[in-house]
């Protein structure tokens, strides 16, 4: 049902991989001598005490949208226990190839030796907030599962 606990954790986890477009991966880097934050959306730089975005990464836009859909859309397979934890499972693997290419897109862009963990966002976090919340929320169903069969055992 909608209302299950694992609904909660799977709008959640979404949400983390949304809150990606307010949080930046990386802050206070520099890129050619220039203070710069490194987000989801793009890079951005100070430009006296504004921010400019420099550069855009519409591929992982797209990718985080479709990756904080994905956990929403979980919610709503509450009729089909088996596939929703397939679906699950599933997730965490699409949501660990999705923070390697996050990984990636920021070392291409800053030069990895003057990269600190000092400089690390919260952005960094939130996939891993994300995974955690679905493997909760999979554990939840697998509860749930575990209890319907014991009912039918007892009819």
């Amino acid at each position: 049902m909608i209302q299950r606990i694992q609904s909660i954790y799977f709008l959640l986890a979404g949400l983390a991989i949304f809150a990606l477009f307010l949080f930046p991966l990386a802050h206070n880097v520099y890129i050619n001598g220039i203070a710069s934050t490194v987000s989801v959306t793009g890079v951005s730089q100070d430009n006296g005490d504004q921010q400019a975005q420099v550069q855009s990464f519409t591929a992982l836009i797209a990718g985080t949208a479709i990756a904080g859909i994905l956990p929403l859309a979980l919610i709503f397979l509450y009729k089909n226990r088996k596939q929703q934890i397939a679906f699950g499972y599933s997730y965490i693997f699409v949501v660990i190839a999705y923070t390697y290419w996050q990984v990636q897109t920021v070392k291409s862009v800053v030069d990895i030796n003057t990269f600190k963990t000092s400089n690390f966002g919260i952005g960094v976090l939130l996939s891993s907030i994300s995974i955690v919340l679905t493997l909760l929320a999979v554990k939840a169903i697998q509860r749930d599962e575990k209890l319907i069969k014991s009912a039918d055992r007892l009819r």
